[in-house]
């Protein structure tokens, strides 16, 4: 189905819609070319492929935090909540419901876990009580942090420090997160952990995500539906369930084909295209 059809079906119910953006630096390299995506309100969507694929670029294309790396949307749209959002500052756009968790985690390192969520909510109005609710909503979702409260940031572990990125996007009372290599450096037991926390926000919270993921096996099990992106386009998307079965997606990032599991180094980069793009 192509990406206008997608977004006819879905346009009752969707949250966001990147229609068609290219994404420029310096203005002269051509890094996003033609990307068309949309999140339905209260789904999880993973946006998958190898590192340098386009991911990162993407959501910041969505969060409006290109122009600090010299980037531009030079075409297409991107809606959120039936409003075009390119021309907002990232701060209008968190004061909307949309916030951006970055690859990396970014904490203060020297402010106490506390702290830090507490910096999610500066854009809030709405009183220090129902600040503090949600505090004791994050901690309850976060147990650890509540432990490690105290603790400077900097000194709290790379589990710990996403746990304290993820609290503090809460904190904005968003109605949607955007969430960058959630997994990336973390032992699996605690990528399992992330990732079921996420499900549990996404299931009593009501928040959309938008996960961009390298983790292709772990994204799909939590994902409803995913998008496939190489360099800088997307080259196949499906509901999650469709793509975990898809011989080419086993093959090249599941690692299992039908021949059982393969080795990246001995595959043909122009095989996938030619399949993926036939």
């Amino acid at each position: 189905m192509d990406a206008n059809a997608r977004q006819t079906e879905t346009s009752a119910s969707t949250i966001l819609a990147v229609n068609n953006i290219e994404v420029i630096y310096n203005h002269v390299i051509l890094v996003l070319k033609g990307v068309s995506l949309t999140v339905p309100e209260g789904g999880i969507v993973a946006l998958l492929g190898a590192n340098g694929a386009g991911k990162t670029t993407t959501l910041k294309a969505v969060s409006n935090l290109l122009q600090a790396e010299r980037g531009d949307v030079t075409k297409g749209t991107i809606v959120f909540k039936d409003e075009r959002v390119e021309a907002l500052s990232p701060n209008d756009l968190v004061r909307r419901g949309c916030i951006q968790v970055m690859e990396g985690r970014h904490c203060f390192g020297h402010l106490t876990i506390e702290e830090n969520l507490l910096t999610g909510a500066y854009t809030r109005k709405d009183g220090g009580a129902a600040v503090k609710a949600d505090l004791e909503m994050v901690y309850d979702y976060f147990p650890r942090l509540r432990e490690r409260r105290g603790s400077q940031a900097g000194y709290t572990s790379g589990g710990e420090q996403q746990m304290c990125a993820i609290g503090r996007a809460l904190m904005s009372r968003p109605s949607m997160i955007l969430l960058d290599e959630p997994s990336m450096g973390l032992a699996p037991q605690l990528v399992e952990e992330i990732f079921e926390i996420v499900k549990e926000l996404n299931e009593k919270e009501g928040v959309s995500f938008l996960l961009a993921e390298q983790n292709t096996n772990v994204a799909l099990r939590y994902a409803t539906y995913g998008y496939i992106m190489e360099s800088g386009r997307i080259v196949l998307d499906g509901a999650a369930k469709a793509l975990r079965e898809n011989e080419d997606v086993k093959e090249f990032y599941l690692g299992v084909g039908g021949e059982g599991r393969k080795s990246f180094r001995n595959v043909k980069h122009y095989k996938r295209r030619k399949r993926w793009l036939a």
